[in-house]
């Protein structure tokens, strides 16, 4: 272990970072200095001596990934980036928080480079690295399974900067559990301690002992703590240390406790809530500019010498790289094949064979769409490596096992059911939900493979909070959700969904995927895996609902369209027996047989009815207006959609005539063929909206 050094001017750029963050704050009017000036000497410490990063190469695959769960911190992020020539100036930092600027108030992936994942809401940045942190374990078993550990040039570590509101958010103490169960060395944490939050003083609502905690969950825990003396100490050495012991501990993930004071040196605001969600004042920084020896009558003052030295971090890093990609070379040419799987997964390209692979379920027969995902899983695994995941401990239930694959967690984890190895690819999470959803996020930003996870669509609320972190960053997560309606049956309304179809459309950037029968299940997996600009989750049932005998392309006379239109979003299942449609049915999922029913029915009153299937309507509103209109023609203004839920997402396709068979209250404890007639979800109650819709023009 190299001896930390650390000279004059290291101590007087941490210093300049601490007032280039209160006064980023001042400027703006808002913010959180606090935490970005006590924060100051140990994201300095991880910049710009201990990680492995090239400022150049923000996508170099063999960096430290660095995130930084306390957001509303940004500047703690920023004011490195500034210093270590990530491609943020001193303007940068000025337009903190504005219109169009590079430094939002809480970090953003995709919009300042070198940001590895938005965090904002506490507890998320924490919870998605423990998925960067499975995602690297996993990579070196596609990639360099037989390398000594810290030999392989994939082998890096996930640092986290968390603080007291993290450790209170409940899906970190889900993510953490996780985290110690499997054993990840390279995950280290440090904790800034302070004890302060908007509410101050954290003893208000926050007390327990986190050391015992995080030690019961297995990790390695050390303290380092800057206030022990009395007279408070900055020991950056001491901070090195514990991260080199961090590093060194290969079987446990680590958390550094690191005890702060907010806000220092500010004479009056340090150790307070005032200082941790905004501005000082005009007072205040001007005396925090003294202590610091700084002029007070100069804002964003950086002394040439000191941006010389942090931006030695450029080269540095380029030199890091160059002897890495020595290391890389040296793999590349004895492991060719899987150098070439790993440059498919990183163009995120599918490998061939994949359309030839999906089964064809037979017509006639009837089959769940949850099993129908479960065969394509299986059928689609031995072809794509990276395609790896699992269950909130409902395997059996959203079929989500990939047969045959070891289970990803440690050999002496394994069980009777279970045979573990720590470059499985099945997935346990066991009965959280919400870090399942965090932790997806994790894998899927870490290196482009393609994680899902599955539940009951009804506990989809459980981990609504990382399903919006998903589409807000447009990462390519897949959730396979299944017991998708009422037909769930007896378990009754606590598990029964009604409005989640709906208030998951409404998350701009997700894609909800509700196939109507088993071959839509097998072209909807492959078009998930086609797409990488945003999450997408499949709504699945629980009951077998038919499997529609159909033709090779689009629907025709009496001929069903070929199930491959489901990347279109919607499309014409069924044409009009007549060929002009007087009245369109649009129906989703189990409720597209309804329709199907309908329609034959009303051929033999006369009236022609076109069924359209309309599995995704984010995919559907892609489409070009020709194409949407050609399936729902703004001249035919009867309409109808079926859908076991609520009717809200419905309405800007049915109109003014149409109507909705829909579910517009909670469900009930009872066999789901009973609980269909019983709240209309049947083919007479499509028949007589069909008419009504009619007589409404």
């Amino acid at each position: 272990m190299a001896a930390l050094q650390w000279d004059s001017i290291d101590n007087k750029a941490v210093d300049t970072a601490r007032v280039l963050a209160a006064d980023a704050v001042e400027k703006v009017g808002n913010g959180h200095p606090g935490t970005a000036m006590s924060l100051a000497p140990a994201a300095y410490l991880l910049f710009q001596k201990v990680m492995r990063r090239d400022p150049s190469d923000s996508t170099w695959i063999g960096r430290d990934r660095f995130i930084l769960s306390v957001g509303h911190s940004s500047l703690t992020q920023y004011v490195q980036f500034y210093f270590g020539g990530y491609g943020l100036e001193l303007d940068d930092l000025k337009a903190l928080r504005t219109w169009g600027s590079k430094t939002p108030g809480h970090p953003e992936y995709g919009h300042t480079d070198g940001v590895e994942i938005t965090t904002g809401p506490l507890g998320q940045g924490l919870s998605s690295a423990v998925g960067f942190a499975y995602a690297a374990r996993y990579e070196r078993g596609l990639f360099d399974p037989d390398a000594e550990e810290g030999t392989s040039p994939f082998d890096h570590h996930i640092y986290v900067i968390a603080g007291d509101g993290d450790m209170q958010e409940g899906v970190t103490s889900e993510a953490s559990s996780l985290a110690g169960h499997q054993e990840l060395g390279n995950l280290v944490v440090i904790y800034d301690s302070n004890q302060i939050s908007i509410e101050d003083d954290t003893n208000i609502a926050f007390t327990e002992d986190v050391k015992a905690r995080y030690e019961a969950y297995h990790w390695h825990v050390q303290v380092v703590d800057w206030k022990k003396t009395g007279q408070y100490l900055e020991d950056v050495a001491a901070l090195n240390d514990a991260i080199e012991a961090a590093k060194a501990e290969t079987s446990k993930p680590s958390l550094i406790i690191l005890k702060t004071i907010i806000g220092w040196p500010s004479p009056k605001k340090q150790n307070t809530g005032k200082i941790h969600g905004s501005a000082l004042g005009a007072d205040e920084l001007r005396a925090v500019k003294e202590v610091l020896g700084f002029d007070p009558d100069k804002t964003f003052e950086v002394d040439p010498e000191v941006i010389a030295h942090t931006r030695k971090a450029v080269d540095r890093g380029k030199a890091l790289h160059a002897e890495w990609n020595e290391q890389f070379e040296t793999w590349a040419a004895a492991n060719p094949e899987r150098k070439v799987l790993l440059d498919r997964i990183l163009a995120g390209d599918l490998p061939e064979g994949v359309e030839e692979a999906l089964p064809v379920f037979e017509a006639g027969k009837e089959v769940s769409t949850r099993a129908a995902s479960g065969k394509v899983l299986n059928a689609l695994g031995p072809i794509i490596p990276e395609l790896w995941g699992g269950s909130a401990d409902l395997a059996e239930s959203n079929n989500t096992t990939i047969e045959g694959a070891a289970s990803f967690v440690p050999s002496e984890r394994s069980t009777h059911e279970w045979t573990g190895n720590t470059y499985g690819r099945v997935l346990h999470f066991g009965i959280r939900e919400h870090a399942m959803g965090a932790i997806l996020n994790g894998i899927v930003l870490h290196g482009n493979t393609r994680p899902f996870g599955g539940t009951f669509l009804i506990f989809s609320d459980y981990m609504r909070p990382a399903v919006r972190l998903a589409a807000l960053m447009k990462a390519p997560t897949i959730y396979v959700w299944t017991h998708d309606s009422v037909a769930l049956g007896e378990d009754g309304p606590t598990h029964q969904p009604i409005e989640q179809l709906s208030t998951l459309r409404a998350i701009p950037g997700l894609d909800v995927v509700r196939p109507g029968d088993a071959n839509e299940v097998a072209w909807a997996w492959k078009t998930i895996l086609e797409r990488r600009q945003g999450p997408a989750g499949l709504a699945l049932t629980r009951q077998n609902i038919p499997v529609f005998e159909r033709g090779d392309n689009l629907a025709s006379g009496d001929t069903f369209a070929s199930a491959r239109h489901v990347a279109r979003g919607a499309y014409v299942l069924a044409e009009a027996p007549g060929g002009t449609p007087d009245v369109i049915f649009i129906a989703t999922g189990s409720e597209l047989q309804i329709a199907v029913d309908a329609r034959e029915q009303l051929k033999a009153e006369g009236i022609n009815a076109r069924v359209v299937s309309a599995p995704s309507l984010e995919w559907f509103e892609e489409q070009s207006e020709d194409y949407r209109e050609s399936v729902l023609p703004k001249a035919v203004k009867a309409r109808v959609s079926i859908e076991a839920g609520l009717d809200l997402t419905w309405r800007s396709y049915v109109g003014d005539a149409g109507r909705s068979v829909s579910i517009e209250h909670f469900g009930a404890s009872a066999d789901y063929k009973t609980l269909f007639r019983e709240f209309g979800m049947t083919t007479e109650h499509a028949i007589a909206a069909a008419k009504d819709s009619l007589a409404a023009l």
